[in-house]
């Protein structure tokens, strides 16, 4: 196989496995072996096996000291921890930032992204496009982790953020007609504003603060899930290998 499709081979494993386990399709619990993935993905073991190394990184899958991978299942308190450890980093990202200075071609990126997302906001308190919103959300997070001018910093944070269920779009549902969430969103575009006002100001304990609690909208909305509307567990990704 040469190594261009190889490659495209292996990226595609990885990412029809990873959607197979945050659907539900392959459960927590379940073992998984290389030749009836490979037979399940019509692919050569090879990129298969490099897949589940790869979602082994990510902290999806567990390997076994027999061979073979297992699904993971996640603690209700483990995702806590990763959730409050990614608010943590941000918030040292954005006091940094504060602190240092950024730089104003940054700044200006930021903003534009800000004004981005007020776009993805109707009317109605619950009309918004989730999809634009989720994207341009991914992007405000990448931004802020870099402002600071540390590459070091950057890494880290994103390492914290691509911890499972601990993403700044983790917790949200899949499709937009889940009226308590989409308002929630407006509260933190607020915050987004004002994190990057904190910043610019040079205000660093403030934007830390802010960036800390905004990273506290998944933990509130899995807590709202798991504990006062279990029926929307289906609706979300991957909510369902977290044990309560």
């Amino acid at each position: 196989m040469k190594q261009t499709e190889a490659a495209t081979h292996g990226r595609r494993a990885v990412i029809e496995l990873r959607e197979k386990i945050l659907s539900g399709e392959l459960q927590g619990g379940m073992r998984l072996f290389e030749v009836p993935i490979a037979e399940l993905l019509d692919i050569s073991r090879t990129p298969v096996r490099e897949a589940l190394s790869r979602l082994t990184e990510e902290g999806l899958l567990e390997r076994l000291p027999s061979g073979g991978f297992v699904v993971r299942r996640f603690g209700f308190e483990d995702v806590i921890d990763a959730i409050e450890l990614r608010g943590v980093m941000e918030g040292m990202a954005a006091r940094l930032a504060a602190e240092r200075g950024a730089k104003a071609d940054d700044i200006q990126r930021i903003n534009q992204t800000v004004a981005s997302i007020d776009l993805c906001f109707g009317d109605r308190v619950d009309e918004v496009d989730f999809d634009a919103y989720s994207e341009l959300n991914e992007s405000f997070h990448h931004q802020l982790a870099a402002l600071c001018g540390s590459e070091l910093i950057r890494r880290e944070v994103e390492r914290a953020g691509s911890l499972p269920f601990a993403s700044p779009s983790a917790f949200s549902p899949d499709r937009a007609d889940l009226t308590g969430f989409l308002r929630s969103l407006r509260g933190a575009q607020e915050q987004h504003k004002a994190l990057v006002s904190a910043i610019v100001a040079r205000e660093g304990t403030r934007a830390e603060a802010i960036a800390r609690e905004h990273a506290r909208t998944a933990r509130r909305n899995l807590e709202y899930m798991m504990t006062e509307n279990p029926d929307l567990i289906t609706q979300v990704r991957g909510l369902g290998l977290i044990r309560g």
